[in-house]
């Protein structure tokens, strides 16, 4: 098989930049963002707002559009997904070296498919199967005290621990208390390097899409605290705001049962990933279906309807930017990313609440892949 092109030429400013670029403006160092040296750094991540979805409702978000042009737009990472994206932003590296690789990927050790969101148990230890070193042990290295401030039902969990180890948790269950309490962190600390969780907008966009009347409530409330807390920074404070994935709207109608289809799940043990971005792992006790097999099978019944990768031609396109040896094996043997607008689902699981979701996201369209970054305080300057 010829080596895959990518399907997209990321940008080169990433969601890893953003929280390193950070904390190394609160260390008087230079930074890929060029930020200038600040006392004090914020960083916010609206959980799904995507360029496309701000642009297109930007008359009821004045503040963050008003703040969004061809310099303030960033790519996240594939698969946009919320595990890999933040885990990237809080570690700085891609999701090749953190190994948040999808929402769900296979566990090899226990032969298993395990949620990297919900699903942390002892087999899958958050201290060890996140790889990378977060930017808040790094901040603890250099004495910035650093905090991560989101919802009280995240204290404890397993992703927590994974990706925003090293930081001080602050629980606040409304968007406007956790604006509240970062003004709080601000005023108490000579330097401090803040993350703040916005779940709101994901939320909505999965239960009613992103084109829905709640959607675009959440939209308004967080533009109306971005736009009231940014009021309140100082000269050396800075705030830098971004997103993990954007979101599309898929319908029912649009939803492609794959597994009614044999030769796509044909030597198949394991299906994980997203609905926009599948990833399938081979029975390696059978030898009559190969990856490259499987994958000319997802080609000529999909055709342009998705981009399809063997795990090699993943990483030889580098979309999941340098692959460590010990994450290879939790990238599907085939990756199907949805290029129209659909999703894919196997219909044997008994459980089949997921298909219930409007919002998707995972794949490598610009709806899904770009996000803002939208400069205040002493980072506007």
């Amino acid at each position: 098989m010829p080596t895959m092109l990518p399907a997209r030429q990321f940008s080169a400013l990433r969601l890893a930049d953003v929280l390193t670029s950070s904390l190394s403006a609160v260390c008087a160092r230079p930074n890929a963002l060029a930020l200038p040296p600040v006392h004090k750094a914020i960083v916010i991540l609206a959980d799904g707002l995507g360029v496309s979805s701000l642009r297109a409702r930007a008359g009821h978000a004045r503040f963050l559009s008003s703040r969004l042009n061809k310099s303030s737009i960033i790519d996240g990472v594939f698969p946009a997904t919320t595990v890999a994206g933040i885990a990237s932003l809080t570690t700085g590296v891609e999701p090749g070296q953190h190994g948040l690789v999808g929402y769900q990927v296979l566990d090899e050790a226990n032969d298993r498919v395990v949620n990297q969101l919900t699903g942390w148990d002892d087999g899958m230890q958050p201290a060890t199967w996140q790889r990378a070193r977060t930017v808040f042990d790094l901040a603890t290295d250099e004495n910035v005290p650093s905090f991560a401030i989101g919802p009280k039902r995240f204290v404890a969990s397993g992703f927590t621990q994974a990706v925003l180890r090293g930081a001080h948790y602050v629980p606040a269950d409304s968007v406007a208390d956790r604006f509240a309490a970062a003004r709080g962190i601000l005023n108490d600390n000579p330097t401090a390097l803040i993350y703040l969780y916005v779940a709101e907008l994901d939320v909505a966009a999965h239960a009613h899409g992103w084109e829905s009347d709640r959607w675009l409530a959440q939209l308004e409330t967080l533009d109306a605290e971005v736009t009231r807390f940014a009021s309140t920074l100082r000269s050396d404070e800075g705030l830098l705001l971004t997103a993990d994935h954007g979101v599309i709207d898929v319908p029912s109608v649009r939803h492609v049962l794959f597994d009614t289809e044999p030769a796509l799940v044909a030597g198949v043990r394991h299906v994980a990933g997203d609905p926009r971005c599948v990833q399938l792992y081979l029975d390696h006790q059978q030898s009559s279906v190969t990856a490259d097999t499987l994958a000319d099978a997802w080609r000529a019944s999909q055709g342009d309807r998705a981009w399809v990768y063997t795990r090699s031609e993943a990483v030889s396109a580098g979309l999941y930017g340098r692959v460590a040896d010990e994450v290879l094996p939790r990238i599907g043997d085939i990756v199907v990313a949805a290029r129209k607008s659909i999703a894919y689902y196997d219909s044997r699981p008994t459980n089949q609440k997921a298909r219930g979701m409007i919002g998707q996201h995972g794949s490598l369209t610009d709806e899904e892949v770009r996000v803002p970054l939208i400069r205040a305080g002493a980072f506007a300057r």
